[in-house]
């Protein structure tokens, strides 16, 4: 298994033959190195609904007829724009497809879509995500606050890898992103969710040096870990 960071909270995992995108925000994104006329997905997975992370779903969904799989509410509003295979869940649920086993887990923050128009579009409970194939267990927190339950997380599910967001102002910051390392007991553990926006600076290697494991790595856009 192979998987990609290309910025932001964007992950691409390629596992026997199919590829899974995380979160696709690609236009807009000053620290991606993707372009969406270059991206193939064959899934696509949300955490939630925020453009951040909504991103180029539609049209790269349509293109490619990917599956979306997110929230039940998520689901809905992708099929109305014309998204035509989508998978809904919710939090605590998995669902073993095809391609690996997918569950959603709690994260604290918020889920909506706000049109051109300013209308806020409810999208349901925002969520983690447990992605299981070939005996490997990859962890996406999506966009979260520190909650005590990632100890449950980490003792349920052994984890080999953890995407956390350290940005702060909006999600876990360096300090708590590191006890959330801590509660999860990932084998590696990789920083997203940063440096995007100005509200969102930070600097990984000042996550990494809080992690007592020293498990930390730091991927530029572009990189990967095989699984």
């Amino acid at each position: 298994m192979k998987v990609s960071f290309h910025g932001h909270s964007v992950v691409m995992i390629n596992t026997k033959g199919t590829t899974v995108l995380f979160d696709p925000f690609i236009n807009g994104n000053g620290q991606t190195d993707l372009k969406v006329e270059d991206v193939h997905p064959d899934v696509i997975i949300l955490t939630h609904g925020h453009g951040d992370h909504l991103g180029d779903t539609v049209e790269l969904a349509r293109k490619h007829d990917a599956l979306v799989i997110g929230s039940a509410e998520m689901a809905h509003y992708l099929s109305a724009q014309g998204v035509k295979r989508t998978h809904g869940m919710n939090i605590g649920g998995a669902y073993e497809f095809e391609f690996g086993k997918v569950k959603l887990t709690t994260a604290f923050h918020s889920n909506s879509f706000i049109t051109n128009e300013g209308q806020i579009i409810y999208l349901g409970m925002p969520s983690g995500v447990l992605f299981t194939a070939e005996g490997k267990t990859v962890y996406h927190a999506g966009d979260t606050a520190l909650f005590s339950d990632m100890k449950l997380i980490g003792e349920r599910h052994p984890i080999n890898l953890a995407f956390l967001p350290i940005g702060d102002n909006f999600t876990m910051g360096p300090e708590d992103a590191a006890l959330a390392a801590e509660y999860l007991q990932a084998k590696q553990v990789v920083p997203i969710h940063y440096n995007t926006f100005p509200p969102i600076k930070q600097d990984p290697q000042k996550f990494l040096d809080l992690l007592t494991s020293g498990n930390g790595k730091i991927l530029v856009p572009g990189d990967y870990i095989e699984l």
